[in-house]
């Protein structure tokens, strides 16, 4: 007797599922670069669409003004950085170093080693140890090799996605069925809005705590200045967890003069984050997907230490779209729930 075809739907779907799961943990780091791609793909389509407000020209032409316009920027912003940034990173460096030694010897005061049994490690121990040197050199030259690999594979992602995105979305499309594909269609052109508007808002606030508080700190006196601004701007992208880790290399820089002014420094800091938070993050997010903290801090954390940087920078872009996706496929067709928005 042969098994009805309907009764085999639901293995079939079961198998599908475990299949999916299985290559998504397996793969997972080339997946986490390809949605930095679309991510990236989706910055340049945000550029391309706001341009056509404001200038009468087919895509293409304004496609290809929004990146000579990203190149030329990068290139400028590149250069200058490798001229100026290496002795500020240096001095930097000097300062913070110097400071968790201070650090150091205060908690062992209290008994709390900081940095475990063998202490930080001293470049002297590299220089009596040449192997050791080299040793690390290597590595670091295969970690720089790894980070402009990946880098290059994200912006060429990108290039080629933001070029032509409506046809690798009906590409994707096909392998829906036919009666399902005006939905799904609908479904993640919403999720492009909502990845455009994250991206976009993201770097407003960015630019936004980066300028503040590179002038707070320059006129306050903390050595590094514009590069505290640029770090702290940086760690901004992720939500929440961000403006913590950005505070401690702030710190360690004000340090030096005197712990009222560490106490002023610090205090202005979350001040400007709690600006940014409250008063132009809201203005500027009207259109982005309210996640919730709790759940936002969740994946961050649990992405975090799945998947390393990589996880913990993509971990809220990732969050919002999939939050459509249970909101529109799961809960409004699945369950038919057409009350939550």
């Amino acid at each position: 007797m042969k098994p009805k075809p309907g009764s085999l739907a639901l293995p079939l779907i079961v198998l599908a599922v475990a299949a999916g799961l299985a290559f998504a943990w397996y793969y997972a780091s080339s997946l986490l670069l390809l949605f930095a791609g679309i991510l990236f793909a989706a910055f340049l389509d945000a550029g391309t669409h706001g341009l056509g407000r404001i200038a009468p020209l087919s895509r293409p032409w304004r496609y290809a003004l929004v990146v000579l316009t990203f190149m030329s920027v990068a290139g400028f912003a590149i250069g200058l950085g490798l001229v100026r940034l290496p002795a500020q990173a240096a001095l930097l460096m000097q300062v913070m170093n110097a400071q968790l030694d201070v650090l150091e010897r205060q908690l062992a005061a209290f008994g709390i080693d900081l940095f475990g049994p063998n202490g930080r490690q001293d470049l002297s121990q590299f220089i009596t140890d040449p192997g050791r040197l080299f040793g690390h050199v290597q590595y670091a030259v295969s970690g720089a090799y790894v980070v402009i690999m990946n880098t290059v594979v994200i912006v060429c992602l990108g290039l080629f996605f933001a070029a032509h995105p409506g046809a690798y979305r009906d590409g994707a499309l096909r392998l829906v069925p036919i009666a399902a594909r005006p939905r799904v269609r609908e479904v993640v052109d919403e999720m492009g809005s909502i990845l455009r508007s994250w991206l976009l808002s993201q770097l407003a606030r960015s630019v936004v705590v980066t300028v503040v508080l590179w002038l707070v700190l320059q006129v306050l006196g903390v050595p590094g200045a514009p590069l505290l601004g640029l770090q702290a701007g940086i760690a901004n992208f992720v939500p929440y967890l961000g403006p913590l880790i950005a505070a401690f290399p702030i710190a360690l820089a004000a340090m030096p003069l005197g712990l009222s002014s560490l106490a002023w420094v610090m205090a202005i800091y979350f001040c400007i984050q709690t600006i940014e938070g409250f008063v132009v993050a809201p203005l500027i997010q009207k259109e982005v997907v309210d996640v919730p903290p709790a759940w936002t801090l969740f994946a961050i954390v649990l992405l975090g230490a799945m998947f390393g940087i990589l996880g913990v920078a993509l971990a809220a872009p990732l969050l919002a779209l999939g939050r459509v996706a249970l909101l529109r496929f799961y809960i409004e067709d699945w369950l038919h729930d057409r009350a939550t928005g």
